[in-house]
């Protein structure tokens, strides 16, 4: 925190004070209280089995897909599918996926010694949450579809 600002100088306030982070983030408090109430009012327990079964029905439908390698596909893990399209860059994928409207992320996810081990240097991650539906793995695989036919 500051004592004293002008255009000539800033003077800053004394140990501890002077680390103190301003204002507090009210609304990101009370933003918070909302996300939580709306999480418990649905339970944790379906949420969890919600995001299994679009995962699930996600990984069937593209395991489908000719060139799609999919990566991860244990019984018990988080809603999340990483894929390479063979013969095309992870990041010009998920360009393509961003322009048909689908959001996913592209990279090493800061797991660059699972990348060493599984022979690439990055992936596309699709997420599910509560708030995905069937409808959006229809649109996942459109995408991907649109991508292998413009990159391939």
């Amino acid at each position: 925190m500051i004592s004293r600002v002008t255009f000539a100088k800033t003077t800053y306030n004394d140990v501890p004070t002077r680390f103190e982070a301003g204002t507090p983030h009210v609304e990101g408090v009370v933003a918070l209280k909302t996300a939580l109430e709306f999480v418990e009012g649905i339970g944790y327990e379906r949420i969890s089995q919600w995001e299994h079964q679009l995962l699930v029905a996600a990984t069937q439908r593209l395991g489908k897909i000719q060139g799609l390698t999919i990566y991860g596909n244990v019984s018990d893990k988080a809603p999340i599918l990483s894929f390479n399209l063979e013969g095309a860059h992870s990041s010009d994928v998920a360009q393509i996926m961003d322009q048909c409207g689908v959001c996913v992320r592209a990279g090493h996810h800061c797991t660059q010694p699972l990348m060493d081990r599984l022979g690439i240097s990055s992936s596309v991650r699709a997420s599910f949450s509560v708030y995905n539906n069937y409808n959006d793995i229809l649109a996942l695989e459109k995408s991907i579809l649109k991508a292998k036919e413009l990159l391939l």
